[in-house]
C-alpha cells in the first residue's frame, strides 16, 4: 500500500466528522504520490547524467553582423544562456542583438550617441542588484544577461507605465499610427493597465518650419531629435527645457529648423511628435504600396522607397544603403513629390501658326519632328539631355541623332567640352564611403551642402569621429563643420600647387587626402587649366596611391556619369548657336537665347518647365517614378528606378519615344525592348548594367598631360543658387516652394 493511500485512509474520518460540524468547511487535502525511482534511491546507483544538447544557433536581430579586428578583442557573454562572441566595448544592448534577441528601446539609435534616458531596455545582469539599462552597458567577459525574466518583465511595465502617464490618447487621430513604436512596444511589454488618474500635462506645439509637424504632448523626451540635429544636421536647433514634469524639447528662441536634413527627424521619432507636415491626415501606412527604387534630384542616387496609393505618390521615405546615403536622405529627396503631380505633360502637342499649343495624336507629332529633321543638314541637328535622363534613353537619342548624320549631343551640366576620356576625371574615386577613411579634405568649387547633402553628412561624420582637417577654395558659403577659407579662386589652387600656402604642409602629412572638386567647373571656358593644377597638387601630396585614390569629382545631377559614360560629347562647341533642329530631352537649363530664331525645338519631357516656351512641338514622357531607368551616380555604381505609379495621360518612356520617331523617319533602332537596350549599352559601357555594383575607374586622372590652357583668374561662383529648387520635379513642387520663400537666406 503507498504511502498516500494510507495517509488519506487516516485522515477521512476527522475530515467527514469536521464537514458533519460545520457543512461550510470543506477541506481538500493533496495525496502525496511517490515515485519507484525514489522507493529504490538506495538500491540502484545513480545513471550517468546525458550532456544538455547545445542551444540552437539564432539569427541576429536585423541582420547585425560583427567584426573582429583581432581574435584578442572577442569576450565571451551568455544572453538567456546562450554564449556569444562580441568585440570588447560593444553594450549589451548589441550583444543581444547578435545573439538573436530583439530589446525594447526608444532612446537608443545605433547612429546616434547614447543617452539611456527612457529605460526601456531594462535587463537583469546576474550579480547585479538592480535592472541594467543594456544601451549604456558595456558586455564585460562571461556576463550573464537574462533578458526575459519575472524582473525584467516588470521593470519594463513600469517604464511603460510612466512612459503613458503624460501621453494623450490620440491613436485615432495621430499620423504615426500603424508604425509607431510606443503603440508597438506598450502591446508587447506593457500592462493591460495604468494606476495613473490625475490631470495628463500638455505641452506648447512648436514651429519648426513648412516640413515637420510638431504635437508635442506626444513627446516622451527621447532625445532622439536632438542628438540628430547636433550630431548628425550640424544645428543647434533643438535642446531640452526644463526640469521633472515641466520638461520639454523646444527651440529656446521661435525659429525654425533650417538644416536641409530635418526632414529624418520624423523617422527617428519613436512616437507621433514630430511627423511630416505635407503627409499629415492623407494616409494610413497600411494603405500604402512601397516601391524601393533610386532618388535623382542630385547626383548621389540615395536609396529609396516611393509609397502610393492608385495612381498618386504619397511620400518617399529612405532605404538603408551603406554605401550611399546610411539611413537618411535629404529634404529636397523627401517632400520633392508632389512636384511629381502639378504642371505634368499629358498629350503630345504642336505649336499652331498663332503661337498656341493644341493636342495631337502620337502619329501625326512623330511625323511632324521626322519631317523637321529631315530638311535640315546633319551637322545643324543637336540633341541635349537633361539632369533626369536615363542611361537607356541618352543611349537611344545618341544612336538615332548619329542615324541622322549628327554626333553633336551632350549631357547638361557636363559643359560645351567634356572631357569623357579618363573616368577617373570624372568619378568619386575614393567612393562616398571611402570619404570616412580620409583625414584632409580640399573641397575646390564645390558646396557640398548643397550640391550634394548626403556627402556632406559624410564629410561631417568624418571631421566629428577623427577631427579631420577641412580647407575650401571658393566663394564663402555655409559650412556645418569647422573648415578653413583658403581663397576664393584659381590664385588659391596655384599657391597650393607651388607650396606657397600655410594649407600645404597639413596636405602634405595627411595620411589620406582627400580632394573633391566641384563640376560647376565644367562650365568653365578654362577648366583644363584648373583641372590641370588639380592634377598637380593630387601629385605632388600623394593623393593617388594604389592603395588610396582621393581624387574626387563631385558631380551634380543624376545624368551626368552615365552621359559621360555613354560618351555623350559634342563635336563642336558652337553646335546650339548653329542648330537648326534641336532635341531637348528633359533639358531644361540650356541658354535658349543661343538657340537661332530659326531653329525647330522638340522638347520631350514630364513638366512643363523652362524648355516649353520655346519649343514647337511637345512629346510627353514618364518621370523616374513610374518607368525603369539605370542611373549611375557620382562615385560610379550603377542603380535602377522602378515604376511606383502608372504614367500620366498619354505619357511614353522616353526611349520609346525615341525609338517610335526613329521609325517614323525611316532609320529603325535595331532594339524594341529593355533587355535589348541594355544589351546596347553593354556595348558602350558594360558597368551601366552592374546594377549596385560600383565599378572603380581603371586609370588614374593623373596621367593626363599637363594644359596649355590659359587659366582666367576670375573667382569661382555658387553652382546652385536655390537648393530646394533644382530640376523641373522640384521647380514644379508647391512644398519646394514653401521652403524656398521660407528656409533659404536672402
Amino acid at each position: 500500500m503507498g504511502l498516500g493511500s494510507l495517509a488519506s485512509r487516516v485522515l477521512r474520518p476527522s475530515s467527514t466528522l469536521l464537514a458533519s460540524r460545520n457543512p461550510r468547511i470543506l477541506l481538500h487535502f493533496r495525496p502525496i504520490v511517490s515515485t519507484t525511482e525514489l522507493h529504490n534511491a538506495d538500491a540502484s546507483p545513480a545513471q550517468p547524467q546525458a550532456d544538455p544538447a547545445p542551444p540552437p544557433p539564432r539569427t541576429p536581430v536585423g541582420g547585425a553582423r560583427v567584426h573582429f579586428s583581432s581574435p584578442e578583442d572577442a569576450i565571451e557573454v551568455f544572453v538567456d544562456g546562450y554564449p556569444v562572441k562580441v568585440p570588447k566595448g560593444m553594450t549589451v544592448l548589441q550583444a543581444c542583438e547578435i545573439a538573436g534577441v530583439d530589446i525594447p528601446r526608444f532612446c537608443y539609435h545605433s547612429r546616434l550617441s547614447i543617452a539611456g534616458n527612457c529605460r526601456m531596455c531594462l535587463v537583469e545582469v546576474e550579480k547585479s542588484p538592480k535592472p541594467v539599462a543594456s544601451c549604456a552597458m558595456p558586455a564585460l567577459l562571461g556576463m550573464k544577461i537574462k533578458t526575459d525574466t519575472p524582473l525584467a518583465k516588470k521593470a519594463r511595465e513600469g517604464v511603460m507605465e510612466f512612459l503613458l502617464m503624460n501621453h494623450p490618447l490620440d491613436c485615432p487621430i495621430c499620423d504615426q499610427g500603424g508604425e509607431c513604436d510606443l503603440q508597438d512596444q506598450s502591446m508587447a511589454f506593457g500592462s493591460d493597465r495604468g494606476r495613473f488618474t490625475d490631470v495628463k500635462r500638455s505641452v506648447v506645439d512648436k514651429n519648426l518650419g513648412p516640413l515637420v509637424k510638431t504635437v508635442m504632448t506626444r513627446c516622451i523626451q527621447c532625445t532622439r531629435c536632438v542628438r540628430f540635429a547636433t550630431e548628425v544636421a550640424g544645428v543647434q536647433d533643438l535642446g531640452m527645457l526644463g526640469r521633472g514634469s515641466g520638461e520639454e524639447i523646444g527651440t529656446y528662441v521661435e525659429k525654425l529648423m533650417t538644416s536641409e536634413l530635418s526632414g529624418n527627424v520624423i523617422d527617428i521619432c519613436p512616437v507621433g511628435a514630430l511627423t511630416s507636415k505635407p503627409f499629415a491626415f492623407k494616409a494610413r501606412n497600411w494603405e500604402l504600396k512601397g516601391t524601393e527604387t533610386i532618388d535623382v534630384t542630385d547626383a548621389v542616387g540615395s536609396n529609396i522607397r516611393i509609397d502610393s496609393r492608385g495612381p498618386e505618390v504619397m511620400r518617399i521615405v529612405p532605404r538603408l544603403n551603406e554605401d550611399i546615403n546610411e539611413e537618411w536622405i535629404s529634404d529636397k529627396t523627401r517632400f520633392c513629390y508632389d512636384g511629381l503631380k502639378r504642371q505634368r505633360l499629358n498629350d503630345p502637342m504642336i505649336r499652331g501658326a498663332d503661337g498656341r499649343f493644341k493636342a495631337v495624336s502620337w502619329r501625326d507629332a512623330l511625323a511632324i519632328v521626322a519631317e523637321a529633321a529631315h530638311q535640315v543638314k546633319p551637322e545643324e541637328i543637336v540633341g541635349i539631355a537633361g539632369k533626369l535622363s536615363d542611361a537607356e534613353s541618352m543611349i537611344a537619342l545618341k544612336d538615332l541623332l548619329n542615324r541622322l548624320g549628327s554626333n553633336n549631343v551632350w549631357c547638361e551640366g557636363n559643359g560645351p567640352q567634356p572631357n569623357a576620356d579618363l573616368r577617373s576625371g570624372y568619378m568619386m574615386n575614393s567612393g562616398i564611403a571611402g570619404l570616412e577613411k580620409a583625414d584632409v579634405f580640399l573641397l575646390i568649387g564645390t558646396q557640398p551642402r548643397v550640391e550634394a547633402a548626403m556627402v556632406n553628412a559624410r564629410i561631417r561624420k568624418t571631421v566629428r569621429a577623427t577631427h579631420a582637417k577641412v580647407g575650401y577654395v571658393g566663394p564663402s558659403t555655409e559650412f556645418n563643420y569647422d573648415h578653413e577659407h583658403l581663397g576664393t579662386g584659381p590664385q588659391a589652387l596655384i599657391d597650393i600647387a607651388e607650396g606657397r600656402h600655410p594649407f600645404c604642409s597639413i596636405l602634405k602629412n595627411a595620411k589620406n587626402p582627400a580632394i573633391i572638386v566641384g563640376a560647376g567647373l565644367f562650365e568653365r571656358k578654362d577648366k583644363d587649366a584648373i583641372f590641370s593644377v588639380v592634377e598637380n597638387i593630387a601629385k605632388l601630396n600623394n593623393v593617388v596611391r594604389p592603395d588610396w585614390n582621393g581624387y574626387n569629382v563631385l558631380l551634380l545631377n543624376a545624368s551626368q556619369a552615365a552621359a559621360l559614360d555613354l560618351g555623350l560629347v559634342p563635336e563642336s562647341v558652337n553646335s546650339i548657336e548653329s542648330a537648326k533642329f534641336l532635341y531637348l530631352m528633359g533639358a531644361d537649363d540650356v541658354d535658349l537665347e543661343k538657340v537661332p530664331k530659326d531653329a525647330f525645338v522638340v522638347y520631350q519631357g514630364h513638366h512643363g518647365d523652362r524648355g516649353v516656351y520655346r519649343a514647337n512641338v511637345i512629346l510627353p514622357a514618364a518621370a523616374f517614378s513610374e518607368k525603369e531607368g539605370t542611373y549611375e551616380n557620382t562615385e560610379g555604381c550603377a542603380q535602377q528606378t522602378l515604376p511606383a505609379v502608372p504614367t500620366v495621360g498619354d505619357a511614353r518612356d522616353d526611349w520609346k519615344i525615341i525609338r517610335a520617331l526613329s521609325e517614323v523617319a525611316g532609320l529603325q533602332l535595331p532594339y524594341d525592348s529593355l533587355g535589348a537596350i541594355r544589351s546596347r549599352i553593354r556595348t558602350v559601357a558594360p558597368n551601366l548594367l552592374q546594377v549596385d555594383e560600383r565599378e572603380p575607374a581603371t586609370f588614374s586622372a593623373t596621367i593626363k598631360p599637363e594644359s596649355t590652357q590659359k587659366m582666367d583668374m576670375a573667382d569661382f561662383g555658387s553652382t546652385i543658387e536655390n537648393f530646394y529648387m533644382t530640376d523641373a520635379i522640384t521647380r514644379a513642387s508647391k512644398i519646394m516652394a514653401q521652403c524656398s520663400a521660407l528656409l533659404t537666406k536672402k
